[in-house]
């Protein structure tokens, strides 16, 4: 294969990588995008396998026996990934997501130790000369850094995500300590240093310094972060897996490498910088790490005064949604972890049956990880036409007869219009403003932030404890 046709089938599958970041950004397009993402990797794989034979050939090298390790480890690898993501739950998908970024940041690394072991195996340098040229020194450099920190700080956020593990690491409290940010800094700037070594002696200690300080930035930079927080932390680790892919492929000289890292990379900023402003978080602190910290801090024991809320049954809940003229329902984790979409589903037909309007109101961050509702509503094949975002919605409150809460908190908190509120000018769903309020959770336990949530102790407000799934499906039986 001539590298003219090598360089088309890249820009093919550079075209169809780009395809599917336009249909994943809406429901209804998302299988076809997905499709167009599975269609441009296959290219890029099929096209690198057939390059790496084409400069075996050129080399004189024999590949029988690294093509079979090859193809063997594609074949391992493809066949774990679908065996993991066939039984993944959804409560499960931000922990799986953290876990594939961690990969992505150990596959950069790894990549990067060997081009410095054997550059001339990588056409980088002549055969048996180790020299590296300066330029690949500092491509390999950040993609180095970048993969390790990716790995590191991937592997503390699905213990976070997680929830499950006991080390303190893990647990979604953010993890803050003296002089903090000058330690991050003060190891970055030795990061830095002995990068610059490394560029000017190309000596194996220094990367290799580089490279732990590296992983131990990784982790301190998560570690302050709170549950509440999440969200953002998976796609801002989304985007530097992404970074740290194109860092290695200017190293390789690979162009696809290059092009499929940036869009994940920019994708993922972009992203990243969206969720920001729906959290009402800073970007650069985001990028720098250990955000979220003061909020944490300061809301000590708010959660902890006992007051009185209104509470019902599920068919006290039934009664007011079936007597309803509109409905807006807003999904939260909560309703992840009961697995109660398919119930929510035949709940929301019932009530459309019988004229009434019903809707879905998606906060940008509900959930753990970016789209975390749609994805539910999805696998539930809730329809995309009753499924609005945050900004859509809102003005719509006001008029609402009945706002159904199935597990969030925070983005329903009306503390956010408080101006000496922790999570003040965080935008919410303004659940608040509808003619009557039907809450339900398994307990009054604060959210992420750690606040109290005004919403549950107003007069229009009706609590209804239990298991998402078990108080929905009562519902759907005491709906007329």
């Amino acid at each position: 294969m001539s590298y003219e046709v090598v360089t088309l089938l890249y820009l093919i599958a550079s075209v169809c990588f780009i395809q599917a970041l336009k249909g994943l950004s809406h429901p209804t397009t998302a299988r076809r995008g997905n499709v167009f993402g599975m269609s441009g990797m296959l290219i890029a794989v099929l096209t690198t396998l057939a390059l790496i034979y084409n400069r075996a050939a050129e080399m004189q090298l024999p590949l029988g026996t690294d093509l079979g390790l090859l193809f063997g480890a594609l074949v391992i690898g493809g066949a774990i990934g679908a065996f993991v993501a066939n039984k993944v739950e959804m409560t499960k998908m931000p922990e799986l997501v953290a876990a594939m970024h961690s990969l992505i940041g150990l596959a950069a690394v790894c990549i990067a130790y060997a081009v410095v072991c054997e550059p001339s195996a990588f056409g980088i340098s002549a055969q048996g000369d180790p020299t590296l040229p300066y330029g690949n020194r500092v491509e390999l450099f950040i993609g180095t850094f970048v993969g390790a920190i990716t790995f590191s700080g991937s592997v503390i956020a699905f213990g976070k995500l997680s929830g499950k593990y006991k080390f303190r690491l893990f647990q979604g409290a953010p993890v803050i300590y003296p002089g903090q940010h000058l330690i991050n800094l003060l190891l970055a700037l030795a990061m830095l240093g002995f990068g610059i070594i490394f560029f000017l002696s190309q000596a194996w200690l220094p990367f290799i310094i580089m490279t732990l300080i590296a992983f131990a930035l990784g982790v301190l930079i998560i570690i302050p972060i709170g549950g509440a927080d999440m969200p953002v932390v998976v796609s801002m680790l989304n985007s530097y897996s992404g970074w740290a892919a194109a860092g290695i492929g200017f190293s390789l000289n690979n162009s696809m490498l290059i092009v499929a890292g940036s869009l994940v990379g920019s994708s993922g900023a972009i992203l990243s910088y969206i969720m920001c402003k729906a959290m009402n978080r800073s970007f650069f602190n985001v990028l720098l790490g250990g955000f979220g910290g003061a909020a944490a801090v300061s809301v000590g024991g708010a959660a902890g005064e006992q007051r009185p809320v209104k509470s019902g049954s599920p068919d006290d809940a039934a009664f007011m949604l079936g007597n309803a003229q509109s409905v807006v329902i807003v999904p939260g984790y909560g309703l992840a972890v009961a697995r109660a979409q398919h119930a929510l589903m035949e709940l929301a037909t019932k009530l459309t049956e019988k004229g009434i309007d019903v809707k879905y109101a998606i906060h940008p961050v509900a959930g753990r990880m970016p789209g975390h509702m749609n994805v539910l509503l999805a696998e539930a094949e809730v329809p995309y036409e009753q499924v609005f975002e945050m900004d859509d919605i809102n003005a719509e409150f006001g008029q609402t007869d009945v706002v159904l809460v199935l597990g969030a908190n925070d983005v329903v908190n009306p503390a956010a219009k408080d101006p000496k509120s922790p999570i003040a000018g965080m935008p919410i769903l303004e659940a608040y403003k509808a003619a009557t309020v039907i809450v339900n959770k398994r307990s009054m336990a604060s959210g992420y932030a750690g606040l109290d949530n005004e919403l549950f102790y107003m007069d229009k407000t009706m609590m209804v404890f239990g298991d998402a799934k078990k108080v929905v499906e009562d519902m759907v039986k005491a709906v007329d």
